[in-house]
């Protein structure tokens, strides 16, 4: 019989070389279709029934399969990731970013961490499972989908629309940005449960003035208008916010370590946290940052418009306050337009986090899992709309050293060979228990 953690690795590295760049923020054409045919042909090749789709966008695609529990009255379990990745410019990386190396006891490329390594881990299970002909204690769902990265509108956010059948039944849901380890004190390790995430606006600002000669005096210049609106928001602090999850993961980690912390000041205990402290420090306010500007189009000409484009996140519950705030904070001359998603959040409790618990004590004796916000999102945000409770939980043992975080969308990005292994033991255990 041949073990699923044999499988991931190779996994891994076919579809890191697969490059499925998403460079599109307006859900565009795609490049997805040839991991979606990998994914597709791995699954169909040990006897599943699969769903190929396409949303309108050529190249979009998405893979659909499930696997029938025993007991049809309790609500299906989706495991679902992305296909797509960021851009990598080859020149600043170590290894070509879309070659799937397996170097140093890791595998690197565009896509390691975010998402395909994940995505080879539920593959290999699924495939697994499967083969062994095991009825799991309630449906599967396993479905690796486009445009993430973009927001999901030719993916995640189209098959809610359009194709809501695929998923009846489903009513918890696991994916990517949890389940990864944290060593705190002497060495002992927390895993930490996305529990909640950051809901997100991506402004589009424009600023208009008065257009002419550079050499002339200008008192309504459209590009000083705008920088001066971004430099108030980039120098702009959001009120501190301490949430549940974070809480309870500062609470946690003051457990662990014997090292309190004050809840009302939680930042020197975030400094505390070395690599993690960029991530949990993002989730203690909403942010702002400016991501791209465009004005002008001559070296002596003022234009008469410029336009900039910002990456806000908020907080559950702060989305009023958040855009009230941000217009406050610019001004009443700089038109804003935006597209957004909304905060996810669920409550760390009930049988799937008992069952995660086991499947991590099983083969990490010892360990904790805790909750997180995560600052960034995922397709979460389009799947909560079918009702489905959501987990970040792609279970990774990490080596202490490896500042995990900084590897999403980073050079260099890569990860463990032995984390893959250990993560589709974990995955396989809590599957056949869920």
């Amino acid at each position: 019989m041949i073990d699923p953690a044999d499988e991931v690795v190779r996994f891994a590295s076919e579809l890191i070389a697969i490059d499925t760049t998403n460079a599109s923020d307006n859900g565009g054409p795609g490049t997805e279709r040839p991991a979606a045919e990998y994914v597709a042909e791995k699954l169909t090749e040990v006897g599943y029934d699969v769903t190929y789709v396409e949303s309108g966008a050529r190249g979009r695609g998405n893979v659909i399969a499930r696997l029938p529990g025993a007991d049809a009255g309790r609500g299906a379990l989706l495991v679902h990731g992305h296909l797509d990745v960021v851009p990598a410019d080859a020149a600043e990386w170590s290894v070509h970013p879309f070659s799937g190396e397996i170097r140093d006891g890791y595998v690197w490329g565009r896509g390691a961490v975010d998402m395909k390594g994940t995505l080879a881990m539920t593959l290999a299970v699924a495939r697994g499972l499967r083969r062994e002909g095991v009825v799991p204690p309630r449906d599967l769902i396993f479905a690796y989908v486009a445009d993430e990265e973009a927001g999901g509108f030719t993916g995640a956010r189209w098959l809610v629309d359009h194709r809501p059948e695929l998923f009846e039944g489903a009513t918890e849901a696991i994916s990517e940005v949890g389940g990864f380890s944290v060593t705190v004190g002497d060495g002992a390790r927390a895993y930490l449960v996305e529990t909640a995430e950051k809901g997100v606006m991506w402004l589009r600002l424009k600023a208009r003035g008065v257009a002419g000669h550079g050499s002339l005096l200008h008192t309504d210049n459209a590009v000083a208008k705008l920088a001066a609106a971004i430099t108030r928001l980039d120098q702009h602090r959001f009120p501190l916010v301490l949430t549940g999850p974070v809480r309870d993961l500062l609470a946690g980690l003051a457990e662990m370590t014997g090292v309190p912390f004050d809840p009302d000041d939680p930042e020197p205990a975030v400094a505390r946290l070395g690599h993690l402290s960029r991530l949990v420090g993002a989730t203690l306010r909403d942010t702002a940052a400016v991501t791209m500007f465009e004005a002008g189009y001559k070296g002596n000409v003022v234009p008469s418009t410029a336009r900039a484009t910002v990456d806000g996140r908020m907080l559950p519950g702060r989305e009023k306050a958040f855009e009230a705030e941000l217009a406050a904070v610019l001004g009443p001359d700089i038109e804003r337009e935006w597209d957004s998603l909304p905060p996810v959040e669920t409550t760390f409790d009930g049988a799937l986090v008992d069952a995660m618990a086991a499947a991590i004590g099983a083969e990490d004796p010892g360990a904790r899992l805790l909750p997180y916000m995560l600052s960034a999102g995922t397709d979460a945000k389009s799947f909560q709309g079918l009702g489905i409770r959501h987990f970040g939980f792609a279970p990774l043992r990490l080596p202490p050293e490896l500042d995990f975080s900084s590897l999403f969308h980073g050079v260099d990005e890569r990860v463990p060979v032995e984390g893959l292994r250990f993560g589709v033991r974990v995955l396989d255990r809590l599957l056949r228990n869920c």
